[in-house]
């Protein structure tokens, strides 16, 4: 890539840096509008103004994504390369006193120095090799690159064969509200144009993915994501008559002992091995102080995947859970019988048995005693959306427990569910003809460039990102299974799945590369980032438009 090329990445990278753009703030408006300030200075959006728009989400926030379509005029090809970056970044409060500098890279460096840091961090600053700044790294250099890609392709477009969009997405380190509503923009422009999409592009950042990783990668596919969530009950005793009960924390304990960093969870694709399942809650719904135990708990876990989809996890956490909940209750037998032992009492087996269904079998259940439940629960999730504050992950807890209590059994009983939200993985096999393409585009942008960094391309993007909304399972029973345990799908979290499902992209991400993103130490290396990072994404581009 043309020096040239490289100094504009690093202007627009700065530029779209100095924007605050936290996620969930007005600021995130604020990074788009200076995307479509940047887009609409150029010669061909000026000729071209319809090329360049926004796309609203229609939240409080009034937040957009906005979307530039630059057409080749060498032929009147339809192909087209869709290409994301998000303009959003997560908040500065981990910079301290010097929040003022977090989106000044270029002052925030100097004002590190005069800062306590680790050694590596020390070197990298004073090396001259790395930029510092929030959003720098997560991703507005990546932003950058396609920008400032499409700015020379622009510059002499009477010659340039194909058609490319990017959308600048908004809320992708939220709930993802920019690519949500970009999706079904994209689907119409490609059934009224006609328009062929081969792939889409993500230019998100990468990184070191162990201690001493030299690679730089490229990634075809991208790992999904589910949150298997489990609502126990318990039985509720006084704290004196102890063996009376059985207390849902020590049943959600076996839950999170037998699943969180299990690699029997692990999805394994083609060597490629996705982290295994982790807990990012897990509490009692007591609401009170009293010697009573609590009667419920909640826990949910984040979930990776390869290639399992909701139906099959589904099985997997009804399964496991089942599993602990019988381990809990041998332990509490065990503890027992030492416990009568110690006290000369006669020991008798403690009454609990294990049972563990879904929501939709919970649902079933209550179904056969009340006809009418679905028009409580309807009436119910009516209540619930009147509160717009409402995080989606206890929208759907409320439903379940509403479900619960309407059913006249009050032994005790795992459920099993799934909380939002849910980010479909996008396996990247090779059997398609737009999957061959774009693995064959790949390797040849790979084996062409010249560079003396170790070039390795991947099969999944390790983390969470929009990319996932390139399409999505076609299966009716993997769908059914997705949206009948998701209490809340399709009213308090809705995903355009018809949309997604039509889309159908094979993914890539090719990212700048850096350290520490979501750290105030978060930083690009420049040479990497500004010069080898575009060539890739200029090539892969290219290569895909000539098949």
């Amino acid at each position: 890539m043309t020096e040239k090329i490289a100094k504009r990445i690093e202007e627009i990278a700065i530029e779209l840096t100095n924007e605050l753009s936290v996620v969930e703030t007005p600021g995130e408006l604020d990074s788009v509008n200076k995307i479509f300030e940047i887009f609409s200075k150029m010669p061909y959006y000026t000729e071209n103004p319809e090329d360049l728009f926004f796309v609203e989400t229609g939240d409080k926030l009034g937040r957009k994504s906005v979307v530039a379509v630059l057409r080749g005029k060498k032929s009147s090809s339809k192909k087209t390369v869709v290409m994301i970056g998000h303009t959003d970044t997560v908040g500065i409060s981990d910079y301290g006193n010097l929040q003022e500098y977090a989106n000044r890279p270029y002052e925030l460096m100097e004002k590190l120095k005069e800062v306590t840091l680790s050694e590596e961090v020390t070197r990298d600053l004073n090396s001259g090799e790395y930029l510092f700044g929030r959003g720098l790294f997560d991703m507005k250099t990546g932003d950058a690159i396609i920008m400032a890609l499409m700015e020379e392709i622009a510059s002499d477009i009477e010659n340039f064969e194909g058609n490319l969009i990017f959308a600048g997405v908004c809320d992708e380190e939220g709930n993802s509200g920019g690519m949500l509503s970009v999706v079904p923009k994209l689907v119409e422009m490609q059934e009224k144009e006609g328009l062929e999409y081969l792939a889409l592009l993500d230019t998100d950042y990468m990184t070191s993915e162990f201690e001493g990783d030299e690679n730089k990668y490229v990634y075809i596919g991208t790992v999904g994501k589910l949150m298997p969530s489990f609502y126990v009950v318990g039985k509720e005793t006084h704290v004196g008559e102890s063996f009376k009960g059985i207390d849902p924390n020590q049943i959600a304990s076996h839950i999170t002992s037998r699943i969180n960093l299990n690699p029997e969870f692990c999805d394994v694709a083609e060597g490629e091995v996705s982290l295994p399942p982790i807990t990012l809650h897990q509490r009692d719904l007591k609401t009170e102080y009293s010697v009573q135990i609590a009667k419920s708990a909640t826990l949910f876990f984040n979930y990776a995947t390869h290639c399992s989809t909701p139906d099959e996890v589904l099985v997997k956490m009804k399964n496991a859970a089942n599993e602990a909940f019988q381990e809990a209750i041998d332990t509490l037998n065990n503890r027992y019988s030492t416990f009568c032992e110690m006290a000369g009492r006669k020991q008798e087996l403690l009454p609990w048995k294990a049972r563990t269904m879904t929501y939709e079998e919970l649902l079933a259940a209550v179904e056969k005693e009340n006809a009418s439940v679905k028009d409580i629960m309807d009436e119910y999730n009516g209540e619930l959306m009147k509160d717009e504050d409402l995080d989606p992950r206890t929208f759907s807890l409320r439903m379940v427990e509403k479900l619960h209590s309407l059913w006249s059994d009050r032994e005790p009983v795992v459920v099993v569910y799934f909380s939002p939200p849910y980010y479909p993985h996008i396996y990247v096999e090779g059997t398609a003809e737009k999957e061959k393409n774009l693995i064959d585009a790949v390797a040849e942008a790979v084996d062409s460039t010249k560079t003396d960094y170790r070039l390795v391309y991947k099969k999944f993007f390790p983390y969470i990102s929009d990319l996932s909304y390139a399409a999505a399972p076609k299966d009716p029973a993997i769908i059914a299974a997705l949206k009948d345990n998701m209490p809340g799908f399709g009213s308090k979290y809705d995903l355009p799945l018809e949309d997604m499902q039509k889309l159908d992209l094979p993914v890539l991400d090719i990212g700048s590369f850096g350290k520490d993103a979501h750290k105030f130490t978060e930083r690009i290396e420049k040479r990497y980032s500004f010069n080898v990072a575009p060539e890739l994404v200029y090539k892969t581009v290219m290569n895909l438009l000539k098949k």
